[in-house]
């Protein structure tokens, strides 16, 4: 008899406000993920995390990458979400590095497709997986970095009204370089109304 492993705590799970519906990434979702980044690539090069030299481990092909992602979500390390717009593809969430334990702590990234891009689209989607992550998936705190310049990823925290608690010099690895990020977070006690009632008042 074959044991199958229970779901871990909050995933996988469907998230729907109006026209805009987060799910499951796909192994399906290659074709509509590869069209939406190739139509957008000149607008998310700039912001798109990158390997530093001498890193011997390549991102690989769109499946290697959502098999991987699946397998932390398998093992409670991230959620990987689709974002849907009416139906169709439109970019990504994913919440990253969940920490359980005495933290219960997560941080989340974003990109969209220019085309649905400035009709708060985004802003709404990482609402409601705050909110997910702050009530269904039992985290405490959830944290956003942002590079300076990127002026979209800076107007969807502004608008959430998430709180700056730092800065981190040479952060991550970005289109080619290090790069500065400014940390944005809130917590369960920070929102007790829930992220999405702030962005859709």
């Amino acid at each position: 008899m074959k044991l199958s492993r229970p779901p871990e705590r909050g995933w996988p799970a469907h998230l729907t406000h109006g026209t805009i519906a987060l799910r499951p990434l796909e192994i399906a979702d290659a074709e509509p993920w590869r069209d939406v980044r190739t139509r957008n690539g000149d607008w998310l090069k700039e912001w798109e995390a990158t390997l530093p030299p001498g890193d011997a481990d390549p991102a690989g092909s769109y499946v290697q990458v959502i098999r991987r992602l699946r397998r932390l979500a398998r093992q409670g390390q991230a959620m990987p979400f689709a974002v849907e717009v009416g139906g169709r593809f439109a970019g990504q969430v994913t919440v990253n590095n969940i920490v359980r334990g005495s933290a219960q702590f997560a941080s989340i990234g974003y990109w969209l497709d220019r085309a649905v891009a400035g009709r708060g689209v985004m802003p709404t989607a990482v609402a409601m997986v705050i909110d997910h992550c702050l009530t269904t998936a039992g985290l405490h705190r959830v944290e956003i970095c942002v590079r300076p310049e990127n002026t979209n990823s800076l107007r969807v925290v502004e608008k959430l009204g998430l709180h700056e608690v730092g800065f981190a010099p040479r952060f991550l690895h970005i289109n080619g370089d290090w790069r500065d990020h400014r940390i944005f977070a809130v917590t369960v006690e920070d929102c007790p109304e829930g992220m999405l009632a702030r962005v859709s008042s």
